[in-house]
């Protein structure tokens, strides 16, 4: 069983209790049992955090089963004055006792929740925490991404995620805590905005200190006061003048700087508590036609990256293969990724923010537009953005994705009110980033116009893109699927044009079992033909001044789409270097 690391990167303390492992396991399908106190037949040993579904788990079950229950011992020592148990993740619907007592209720199948188990710990012997999860298979009005509801996977969907996929943890705090951090970079003043919060016992005179480090050198050491549990503060980083040292506090792919940070929450001069964290200093926007980074024009080279494995399905196989998935599209000549519907945990988030990768985020969507849907995705839409919203690599949210979820874009004002409105709560939420109100086509409300285009003539693809003024004729005229690229009322604004879906060149060698059932949007023959067909295409993607950038599809191979660069256990289809040549527009040769 592989285990993780500390699962919270941004807010860290050093001792902590993972309940990965072994669990009792049961499939309800009957919903026969409603309390852990009763006779629950654990007919199953599963391994945690692996779904069900997968090898890795033990179990390898891939049928509908809308309940199941986990349950297992854990031992603890108190020595402070709260405990915490954690949840990354479980899909979709939670209920968590400790020695039968009701301790939290959760719902959203993409982010953490937490609660305080204090008060339900034993005075001796063993701790047994038990979870029910309910998760409808069937259920197209919850937010479920690329997981199929029939019960083989089909054209672009894959198998479901069921219950725990993410990492259960232990840690003890004090009586008075830090909660939440949140980090904002102000490149205008090469400022860092840090907000703090604080749970539990709230008293008077708390005081919170910040220090922040970029290497050896300190570059901030604040202390100031805490207003009820929340304190806020922009903390200067440095007066870096006008030479060349302005440019090494700035995070980018090219060159990820991280600024290392502590933070320590007093009552008077007492520490409650004492966290370290990172931040960065840098800057996404839009000018025009153009993404910029750090002030400057930054092309995308993006791939998309589904974010599954053979073995463990949504859930990572360990924290190597995270770091390697980001080393992997680095080198294949990308300086980003969009996570296509999926909420990544968040230690992915933690590699591509130290080994240097961009990273759009993407909600997960429903297959129906129902009141119970919208509300579900907007709930946790905005949880997802409060976790992750600290992360520097994160550069874009994106809202919905090719109409999936709200069908009747063109002609149903309930629909098109539904991205509008995502659109500004995520613009409210987060006033940093660039938000796509829905990527592909059918745009209204968006910062970035994406298209989704999977011709496979690379010249048909010049003619479409790369004349001197195609805009107009562009947008006059239906793209892909019969879809118009904008909404009535909603014309090109001039905003920048990202072509955020094409290639999707499927290959597999000769020998391959099962190829007959493979899929993708194109096929190559040989490596010879995948190469040149691939080089092609990146030859317009890089060369057409309309785009501000692109992402292919895709990362790896994925179940049945066998459309990736690199096959699905991550071994590349072609030379690394080749790859990165043909990613960059450069000549190539197998």
């Amino acid at each position: 069983m592989a285990d993780f690391p500390y699962p919270r990167p941004q807010l860290v303390r050093p001792s902590w209790q993972s309940l990965n492992g072994t669990w009792r396991f049961a499939f309800d399908d009957a919903r026969q049992y409603t309390f852990p106190s009763e006779n629950i037949h654990w007919a199953h040993m599963i391994e945690v955090p692996f779904p069900p579904e997968s090898q890795a788990s033990g179990l390898g079950e891939r049928g509908f089963h809308p309940v199941c229950w986990y349950q297992r011992q854990f031992d603890i020592v108190p020595h402070d004055d709260r405990v915490i148990l954690h949840f990354g993740a479980v899909d979709y619907a939670a209920c968590v006792w400790v020695n039968d007592n009701l301790v939290a209720e959760h719902e959203g199948g993409h982010t953490p929740f937490f609660a305080d188990i204090t008060n339900a710990i034993s005075d001796s012997g063993p701790q047994t925490v038990t979870v029910r999860v309910d998760d409808d298979p069937h259920d197209l009005a919850k937010p479920r991404g690329k997981q199929d509801w029939q019960l083989e996977p089909h054209s672009i969907w894959y198998p479901r995620t069921t219950g725990i996929w993410q990492t259960v943890w232990l840690e003890q705090v004090a009586s008075t805590y830090i909660q939440k951090l949140r980090w904002t970079p102000i490149f205008e003043g090469y400022e860092i905005g840090c907000e703090i919060v604080a749970a539990g016992d709230i008293e008077d005179d708390l005081t919170v200190s910040v220090k922040i480090w970029h290497g050896h050198d300190l570059l901030a050491d604040d202390s100031y006061a805490m207003l009820g549990h929340e304190a806020s503060r922009k903390i200067a980083v440095s007066d870096p003048g006008v030479d060349d040292s302005r440019n090494e506090l700035l995070w980018s792919p090219e060159r990820p700087t991280l600024l290392d940070a502590e933070i320590t929450l007093r009552h008077k001069e007492r520490i409650l508590d004492r966290i370290t964290s990172y931040t960065a200093l840098r800057s996404v926007s839009i000018n025009r036609d153009r993404l910029m980074l750090n002030g400057r024009p930054y092309p995308l080279r993006m791939v998309l990256d589904q974010g599954y494995w053979p073995e463990t399905m949504m859930a990572a196989p360990s924290d190597e293969a995270l770091r390697r998935d980001v080393e992997l599209a680095k080198a294949m000549g990308f300086n980003g990724v969009r996570k296509h519907q999926k909420i990544e945990t968040p230690r992915y988030f933690y590699w591509a923010d130290r080994l240097g990768l961009l990273v759009w985020e993407e909600m997960p969507s429903a297959y129906r537009f129902t009141l119970k849907a919208i509300t579900r995705m907007v709930r946790e839409w905005g949880d997802v953005i409060d976790r992750d919203y600290s992360h520097p690599c994160i550069i874009v949210w994106v809202a919905f994705n090719e109409s999936w979820g709200v069908p009747n874009l063109t002609s149903m004002q309930a629909h098109r009110n539904a991205v509008e409105a995502l659109y500004h709560l995520t613009r409210t939420l987060d006033a940093t980033r660039p938000v796509i109100g829905n990527d592909g086509w059918e745009a209204s409300a968006t910062d970035i116009l994406g298209i989704h285009d999977y011709d496979s003539d690379p010249e048909r693809l010049q003619a479409r893109y790369g004349s001197s003024d195609p805009t107009q004729r562009l947008f006059d005229q239906r793209r892909p699927g019969g879809r118009i690229l904008t909404l009535d009322g909603f014309p090109h604004r001039g905003q920048p044009i990202v072509l955020t879906e094409f290639g999707g060149i499927a290959f597999v060698k000769a020998e391959t079992t099962g190829k007959d059932k493979a899929w993708g949007y194109s096929q190559a023959g040989d490596e010879h033909e995948f190469l040149e067909a691939y080089r092609k295409l990146m030859m317009v993607a890089n060369s057409t001044t309309m785009f501000s950038g692109f992402c292919y599809t895709q990362f790896a191979d994925t179940f049945q789409e066998v459309n990736g660069l690199l096959y699905a256990d991550r071994t590349p289809k072609l030379a690394l270097e080749l790859i990165a040549a043909a990613t960059r527009g450069q000549a190539t040769v197998l």
